[in-house]
């Protein structure tokens, strides 16, 4: 080990995380090169959507991810962490198409060439953002390999997709009830819909049975849509109803006459028990209309205004239209009632306006094929849900699966690959074909659609590393290893990787998927423009620095699990950093290489030597088993908890008489235990917190020049010093112990006063090899092992500690009155504690149901407290 520099004076994170990720990045650490002689693990990391900064969400994401690549990395294997960006086809149009409408300018004035320039100039710079931000994370990602889906290599990969499985006859063209949007004139995903409840209405409507005085009354959230009605169901089991089941209604308002039929579909205790089937305005209608062969009739246009089918209110906008429908079945004698209503309705989550259900012609995908052998892998374990509950989400999904409409009315994205002839021919291609197949014509118009953006966020996990080229990264790297993703795109994202990864290379894309919750705040909700309460990630590291941001977000964090942000635990978090720093200063400032060196083969470990090392060894094995099940918050309060306490507030304050003695082997010894923890700690804690660890490793150590790629700490078994451990636990908590009772009496440090120890057979060694530490941390001026403590004499504060009890000659040092006093609040407190447990134990309802273990627990318990509110009397008595 060579002379470092010291660290600064003060932890400040400015001063050196970004210079850190420069030098990583210079070096190459996240660049891996294909090895066969190592083996590979790869992560893809979900693409961002190029519509703004990175939000929590990504932090909390990218800090998993980054947890579990350095992890890896650092156990030896070839990581691979690969970034990217979505191009989040219909958020990022309407955004530019916003920012566009600023400056006065319209879309469709300038054309798509030029919008799709904009959008261009757009993604560019929102990708040279994203990019800043993840190396402000400190993300150990390889930017060389990094991927966009509008790459011409990844577009590559979504046209040989489409064209694929229009061969296969995976893929057609055809007219179906899909979320269409008004505004943005677009089918949408349902991943884009976001559901509120809203106050509506029901409207109780007389449906005339032709040719008799008698109705149906039917009750509708929607009355617009009633323009397209085609029939009205009821149960096949509801005897209100069975002797009108293929009579005709007459359609209030429009006058058509329509059936009545019988289907499975209505809730007899819903409502009247009668339904209106709209056919072309509402997904379980259309399903109701196929099985009886329905008319479809669509009574909007694309921009949810009445076409020509809905007569008088043609032109109307829908909301419009519903209230002029409503007047006139009034007016007319139909409108039986209007009752409030509370009911959820979809809105689109890029431009607020409320989702509208419409049949339209739209390019499919028939899944019930493609979800099969996704669904079989899951359960062989291919791949694995952490936590496994998810996996009940995933079938539930995949079972009931529909056909994915994937075209979308948008210029911003990857064009389906399909040319139209006059001639009626429909040529379906990867490349631009020069004339038609047919009849030779070259007068061909491409599909003005593009494809859905999970279609090609579907190829992610592959279409990165080359496909549909066999290149050497894709041989290598896949499938993957971990996928790491919120639990609330298990269906829009996780599961058609997963089919589409089966039927494009006969593999699963990863082997597990560890998902993770949402950041809220700290009142629960969820983070929103519209409550004000959102964290940019970029501030809070401009405050407390990156590592303190991340450990805020893995600590107490579960798998699958939402987390709260609350301010105070990210300082928190910083001091921890602080801690750390201030203690490495200390034990570099003290470290003498020479005698290091000297004693570096020396094993004549002292009791806090062996007591450090075993734990040390303890948590590394602890740690690592820790991260390989993807318990990370676990793992890390583990961590927490040794450095804080164990390494900091214990071991340095044990060794500090050793490091200011003249012993020189001590010394020496010491300081190899000192390097060897403190390096150890710093590496487990790196993968979490790696600018302050690289900061003081670098500073530490030259066994590599990187703590990035140092190796990650190995469990020892010929550490083993249970014995050691014992005896530190009876003089830590003696330790403790003493100094409550000082504080309490208000002794200062300064005044030392002798300590007598009645204690166990088997913790007389430990307080008699612990005198030393019991002097210096509990200002002991010496330490009396006695036998026999029926001849004590006055005026001894005593406390029961583990292994025994302590007493402590006040003299004048203490107020005779205050002692009673705080012997007496002990008496309570420990009666108190027995009562508690004779009560536990005399309700027989607890005796016999809980567990044998628990009762026996609770029986020791309460002979513990009589033991120690014996030795209170006692004391109490004697001061009397």
């Amino acid at each position: 080990m060579t002379e470092k520099k010291n660290l600064n004076t003060t932890y400040n994170p400015k001063e050196f995380e970004e210079r850190i990720y420069k030098v990583w990045e210079e070096k190459k650490y996240f660049t891996p090169k294909v090895d066969k002689n190592k083996k590979p693990y790869t992560i893809i990391m979900p693409p961002p959507n190029i519509t703004g900064k990175l939000h929590l969400g990504h932090a909390l994401d990218n800090t998993l991810q980054d947890m579990l690549i350095r992890f890896k990395r650092m156990q030896g294997y070839n990581a691979l962490w690969l970034p990217g960006e979505d191009h989040a086809s219909i958020a990022t149009e309407v955004k530019v198409e916003n920012e566009l409408l600023k400056k006065g300018i319209k879309k469709k004035e300038i054309g798509r060439e030029a919008f799709l320039e904009k959008v261009w100039e757009w993604t560019d710079e929102y990708r040279d953002r994203i990019r800043s931000q993840i190396k402000q994370m400190g993300c150990s990602v390889d930017f060389t390999r990094e991927s966009f889906t509008m790459d011409e290599r990844l577009n590559k990969a979504v046209k040989h997709v489409f064209v694929k499985l229009y061969e296969e006859g995976l893929v057609y063209q055809g007219n179906r009830i899909t979320n269409w949007c008004p505004k943005c004139v677009t089918a949408i995903s349902d991943a884009e819909i976001e559901h509120k409840e809203q106050q509506g209405n029901f409207w109780h409507i007389k449906y005339p049975l032709v040719g008799t005085d008698r109705y149906l009354e039917i009750a509708t959230t929607r009355p617009e849509t009633m323009l397209g009605d085609t029939a009205v169901a009821v149960n096949p089991k509801d005897e209100r109803y069975k002797d009108l089941v293929g009579k005709m209604l007459l359609l209030p308002l429009v006058n058509r006459e329509i059936p009545i039929i019988a289907d499975d579909y209505v809730d007899m205790e819903f409502g009247t028990g009668a339904v209106k089937i709209t056919p072309a305005h509402d997904p379980n209608d259309y399903e109701v209309g196929k099985r009886h062969n329905l008319k479809e009739i669509k009574v909007m246009d694309d921009k949810g205004h009445i076409n020509e089918f809905g007569g008088k209110y043609k032109g109307l906008e829908r909301y419009e239209a519903r209230k002029a429908i409503v007047e006139d079945l009034k007016k007319e004698g139909y409108l039986v009632k209007i009752k409030e209503h509370v009911h959820n309705v979809g809105f689109h989550d890029r431009c607020g306006i409320v989702v509208e259900p419409i049949i339209s012609k739209q390019w499919y995908v028939k899944m019930e094929g493609l979800a099969q052998p996704a669904i079989k892998a899951v359960k062989d374990g291919k791949t694995k849900f952490i936590p496994e509950r998810f996996e009940k989400v995933y079938y539930n999904w995949m079972e009931n699966i529909q056909d994915w409409c994937i075209s979308r009315q948008l210029w911003w994205g990857h064009r389906i690959p399909v040319w139209y002839c006059q001639c009626g021919e429909i040529i379906v291609s990867e490349d631009t074909p020069n004339c038609c197949s047919k009849c030779g014509s070259n007068n061909l118009k491409q599909d003005s659609d593009v494809l859905d953006t999970w279609f090609s966020s579907a190829l992610w996990p592959f279409s990165t590393l080359g496909w549909p080229e066999k290149t050497e990264d894709l041989e290598y790297f896949y499938p993957t290893d971990t996928l790491v993703t919120g639990y609330d795109i298990i269906f829009f994202w996780v599961a058609r990787m997963v089919f589409s990864g089966i039927h494009n290379l006969g593999e699963v894309p990863f082997k597990n998927v560890f998902m993770h919750g949402m950041v809220r705040d700290s009142e629960g909700r969820k983070m929103s423009k519209s409550l004000g309460n959102g964290v940019d990630p970029l501030e809070v590291i401009d405050n407390y620095g990156a590592d303190a941001l991340r450990f805020m977000l893995v600590t107490g964090n579960a798998p699958g699990n939402d987390i709260r942000f609350y301010p105070e635990r990210v300082e928190s978090a910083r001091n921890f950093a602080n801690k750390i720093w201030n203690a490495s200063r200390f034990v570099m400032m003290n470290l003498d290489e020479e005698l290091m060196n000297k004693y570096k083969d020396c094993k004549e470990y002292s009791l806090a030597d062996k007591w450090i090392l075993s734990n040390m060894n303890r948590l590394v094995k602890e740690v690592t088993e820790n991260m390989d099940k993807f318990e990370l918050g676990i793992a890390l309060q583990k961590i927490y908890d040794f450095i804080w306490t164990e390494f900091c507030d214990w071991y340095i304050e044990l060794v500090k008489p050793v490091l200011y003695g003249e012993d020189e082997k001590q010394k020496g010894v010491t300081f190899n235990v000192l390097y060897r923890v403190l390096t150890t700690s710093l590496q487990l804690l790196h993968p979490v917190m790696p600018f302050i660890t690289e900061e003081i490793y670098t500073h530490l150590n030259n066994e590599y020049e990187s703590i990035t790629i140092s190796s990650w700490p190995q469990y020892d078994e010929s550490i083993s010093y249970e014995k050691s451990e014992i005896e530190m636990s009876y003089i830590i908590e003696g330790i403790k112990g003493l100094r409550n009772v000082r504080a309490e009496m208000n002794v200062p440090p300064s005044r030392k006063a002798k300590v007598l120890a009645y204690v166990l057979d088997e913790a007389k060694e430990a307080f008699a090899g612990g005198k030393t530490y019991f002097e210096k941390l509990a200002s002991a001026s010496e330490v009396e092992i006695i036998k026999d403590k029926s001849n004590l004499p006055d005026n001894l504060v005593s406390l029961v500690v583990k292994g025994g009890e302590l007493f402590i000659p006040l003299l004048d040092l203490v107020d005779k009155e205050k002692e009673l006093e705080r012997l007496n609040k002990e008496k309570e407190k420990l009666q108190s504690e027995i009562e508690r447990v004779e009560k536990k134990l005399s309700n027989e309802k607890f005796v016999s149901k809980a567990p044998e273990a628990v009762v026996e627990e609770e029986k020791a318990k309460g002979e513990k407290y009589k033991t120690m509110l014996d030795a209170v009397l006692g004391r109490i008595e004697s001061l009397k």
